[in-house]
């Protein structure tokens, strides 16, 4: 049976986020350093942000390492794997959540953009996953970042939902291997989350100009697409994740978590 101490036991140990620098990454971030993580390993592109959330984040007992790259950067990898052994010989969480988005429909969709998508969610997401998995300690954990959208079709975000899907599957191949050595790969499928990655879509820029405030346009828009009425907060999304890295979650390996306030119903 079970020790209560054992199930509501913090995360401790070295943990690695992707995008971390906004959104579900930074609030991942505080989360874990919050619970007691002894290293954070960042990694964004944004070389700016991430290092006023690494100035934000300092605190006594917790060590930052900081990598301003593209999570598509194979040689970039090579030199976090460096790293990591280096400083703490490997890692005991990983949360695969670098990701962009683009729209529009398939007829006027370009390879262009189609292929900058694949390139960061499911290559990065390859990339990061594959260090991953060399890092982990026995025992250790992964969490990959899809979507709902990798689970239900809409119309205008094939990129987007092909690379999520593609991700579900490559966290459960992942989840497979790592079962010799206890390690665990879970995903987590978010619906409408209160992220900056809405700033880049023109549609939303309209309603926010509209409405006359980001969350008047999200408001808006959960209610005509989700069953609860609101999209989700960041840190709830952490929130989540941390329980997926935790030891409340160890008979969970291969899943993949929908939490999207009913929009996949």
């Amino acid at each position: 049976m079970l020790e209560r101490d054992d199930v509501g036991a913090r995360h401790p140990g070295v943990c690695l986020i992707t995008g971390a620098a906004s959104g579900i990454g930074a609030a991942t971030a505080w989360r874990l350093a919050d619970d007691g993580a002894r290293a954070l390993v960042l990694v964004d592109r944004d070389g700016d942000r991430l290092q006023a959330l690494g100035d934000a984040l300092e605190r006594p007992g917790l060590e930052l390492f900081l990598c301003a790259q593209d999570v598509t950067d194979e040689e970039g990898w090579d030199g976090v794997e460096h790293g990591v052994r280096h400083h703490w010989q490997g890692l005991d969480a990983v949360v695969v959540n670098a990701g962009v988005s683009e729209s529009g429909p398939i007829a006027e969709l370009s390879l262009e953009a189609w292929r900058r998508v694949m390139s960061v969610n499911l290559d990065g997401g390859f990339l990061t996953l594959r260090s991953g998995m060399r890092l982990l300690r026995d025992g250790g954990a992964a969490v990959v970042v899809s979507s709902a959208s990798g689970v239900k079709a809409e119309a205008g975000i094939a990129a987007y939902a092909a690379s999520k899907a593609a991700v579900i599957q490559l966290a459960k191949v992942a989840a497979k291997e790592g079962v010799p050595r206890g390690v665990r790969v879970n995903a987590i499928l978010p619906g409408g989350v209160e992220t900056p990655m809405w700033s880049g879509m023109d549609f939303f820029r309209d309603m926010v100009a509209a409405l006359g405030s980001e969350q008047a346009a999200f408001d808006a828009i959960a209610a005509h697409g989700t069953p609860l009425g609101r999209y989700a907060k960041p840190e709830e999304i952490a929130g989540q994740i941390a329980f997926l890295l935790s030891p409340a979650a160890r008979s969970m390996t291969g899943a993949a978590l929908i939490v999207d306030g009913g929009y996949t119903l």
